[in-house]
């Protein structure tokens, strides 16, 4: 403790913030097991009065039709942004680290950056002015060679390329600038000795740049693989508006539970979808990084 002092006061105020905002809302878990009343006598005294329904709250997940759409939607979604998002953050990465001109790599890296930053309701207005049936600027295009103006909220076809679309291009710029730090920390004599040995710039990216990266690329893939599934709930629902017609290609976990509880109000029905998801990626955090460990023991997480 005496010896790394300095490091650890440093660390205190991301534990504080972990212990009061992700560890001690734990207990809150059992929420997910009773049938949740709120009473005047306070948060602690509702949960203690509450009545126990054991697992009834999960059969909201998996007693119905929808189950099965959600829990496909919520994967295959999620696979998608993992897998392309690592293939495009790199490769951007790679792309700006290549720019002789370093004042324009900074701009296109600010720029690309920027979407990060605006919530999904200011997206959800940007994709609209795109896809409105009467003023959409994809409509008026599309008029201008005599085709019909599409109904874009009423058809689903195009929808999942639409919502893979929307997140790369607001996520893409904030994953690509921390694997452009990780590449900005290699030792340029590794590069020097490269091109004193006749390697291209292809060979360069492919023998050193990639392999450099790969112990980050990992790293980063586990914790989304234990987010997959989470679904932002922003995305699922900002953007395609709520349109009744495209849930079969829209609705995920977090908004199916959502609507039920405006519907339904059962709070415990919520607690238990959030600890469901919880619980399935922390196994599935824990099963990739067995099988990382496995196969190269210095890029496992833990």
């Amino acid at each position: 403790m005496n010896k790394n002092k300095a490091l650890l006061m440093m660390v205190l105020p991301a534990a504080v913030w972990f212990v009061c905002f992700s560890y001690l809302p734990m207990a809150g878990m059992i929420i997910a097991f009773k049938e949740y009343r709120y009473s005047r006598e306070g948060f602690l005294a509702s949960i203690m009065n509450s009545k126990w329904v054991g697992f009834d709250n999960f059969k909201f997940l998996f007693s119905t039709s929808d189950a099965y759409v959600i829990t496909r939607n919520t994967i295959l979604y999620n696979a998608a942004f993992i897998v392309l998002g690592l293939v495009l953050a790199v490769a951007l990465a790679v792309m700006l680290s290549e720019l002789v001109n370093k004042r324009l790599a900074k701009w296109f890296q600010t720029g690309m950056f920027l979407p990060h930053f605006l919530s999904w309701v200011i997206v959800g207005y940007f994709v609209f002015s795109f896809l409105s049936v009467d003023r959409g600027i994809v409509n008026q295009a599309l008029g201008l060679f005599g085709i019909d103006p599409m109904h874009w909220y009423n058809d689903k076809t195009y929808w999942p390329v639409i919502l893979v679309f929307v997140f790369l291009w607001k996520s893409i710029g904030y994953n690509s600038v921390i694997y452009l730090a990780g590449i900005m920390g290699i030792d340029r004599s590794l590069y020097e000795a490269a091109m004193i040995d006749g390697a291209s710039k292809r060979q360069q990216i492919f023998r050193i740049t990639i392999p450099m990266l790969t112990p980050l690329m990992v790293i980063m893939t586990l914790l989304a693989v234990g987010k997959i599934f989470y679904a932002d709930f922003g995305l699922f629902y900002q953007i395609p508006r709520d349109s009744g017609t495209l849930y079969s290609v829209t609705n995920v976990i977090d908004t199916y539970v959502y609507r039920g509880l405006k519907v339904t109000g059962e709070i415990g029905m919520s607690a238990a979808a959030g600890l469901y998801q919880s619980v399935v990626g922390f196994v599935l955090v824990v099963v990739s990084n067995t099988i990382v460990r496995r196969i190269d023991k210095d890029n496992a997480l833990f």
